[in-house]
């Protein structure tokens, strides 16, 4: 096949605002890795670059997006669209979930609606909302539609009333967003990749976030800087099939009932009993080499980069074939 590639670079600042963003490290390996499942890659770069190309006339026989985006609730969803209007075929999911998805409210709604455990919760997009919540403390607040662990920390974590409300309104300051309130679950937390779409969707492994620190309890949060200086601060350990267990089959579900399509990563935390609740779920997951949770997990369960690649385009010609037929 044609594969073209569509993704959104970092600019080289290594800042928060960068870290939904590719580096030129993954564009080459996910090249690389096309490449070597027998396909020409045509690089294509972000939403400019893709709508000049297909005005232009360009086609390819898919399209292998990772494109984020840049402004907005359906900033992921905007490589899509376009390809969706223009009949080119793409990789993972479609517009739809991936607005939904962004917004951690809005899929915990769905998620919750389709029988999935979630932790009780309330979108603040004005400080005079508290006046009205009704949830116990502890509170864990963060933004609700930001990517990559952006504006989550442990000083989200809030036991008290005055420190929750300096707590949202430095968060709807900064981010210029409404904030997800949710009870804090002091358990462990997980992270699930799950391959493929609908029925045929499958957990391909399960990695438990835990502090770098075995003597520290559980990580309060798996925010921007845990993920960006993993090698300091996060263990990923393997869960072996008993514990991954109930954690999966919610995962699974959750990517089932959203929709998701080819692959996604589904943030899973326990509360203190040990009961798993979603988090929210990533339908466009990180695919950096190295770093990358999904890749990770992959590697943790014998699938080399190369053969996780291969093994979504293959998923993706199983799925066109069937919506085909």
């Amino acid at each position: 096949m044609r594969v073209g590639l569509t993704y959104d670079l970092r600019t080289g600042t290594d800042t928060e605002s960068e870290a939904e963003y590719d580096a030129p490290e993954t564009i080459d390996a996910l090249s690389g890795a096309i490449a070597n499942a027998g396909h020409e890659v045509v690089r294509i770069g972000g939403l400019d670059a893709l709508l000049r190309a297909l005005v232009g006339g360009e086609r390819w026989d898919l399209v292998f997006n990772i494109a984020e985006g840049r402004h907005g609730f359906g900033r992921e969803a905007q490589v899509p669209a376009v390809l969706d209007a223009y009949a080119v075929p793409y990789t993972f999911s479609d517009p739809l979930t991936l607005a939904v998805a962004l917004h951690k409210g809005v899929a915990k709604r769905l998620a919750r609606d389709g029988g999935i455990t979630t932790a009780d919760f309330a979108v603040i997009d004005d400080p005079s909302a508290l006046d009205a919540l009704d949830l116990s403390f502890p509170l864990f607040v963060k933004p609700v539609a930001e990517g990559s662990g952006i504006g989550v920390s442990d000083r989200g974590q809030v036991t008290d009333r005055p420190t929750l409300e300096r707590t949202v309104k430095a968060l709807l300051r900064r981010y210029r967003q409404p904030v997800l309130v949710e009870r804090y679950l002091g358990g462990h937390e997980y992270t699930v990749g799950i391959l493929g779409t609908g029925k045929e969707a499958r957990a391909i492994g399960t990695l438990a976030v835990e502090p770098r620190n075995r003597d520290a309890p559980a990580l309060a949060a798996y925010g921007y800087e845990e993920k960006e200086r993993y090698e300091e601060h996060v263990h990923y350990r393997p869960v072996e099939e008993r514990e991954a267990r109930s954690v999966e089959a919610l995962a699974l579900a959750s990517h089932r009932i959203l929709g998701c399509r080819d692959l996604s990563r589904v943030d899973v935390r326990c509360d203190a009993a040990g009961t798993p609740y979603f988090l929210e779920i990533n339908p466009l997951p990180g695919l950096h080499p190295v770093r990358s949770d999904i890749v990770i997990l992959a590697r943790a369960r014998g699938l080399s980069y190369p053969a996780l690649i291969a093994t979504v385009l293959e998923e993706t010609r199983r799925r066109l074939d069937a919506d085909a037929a």
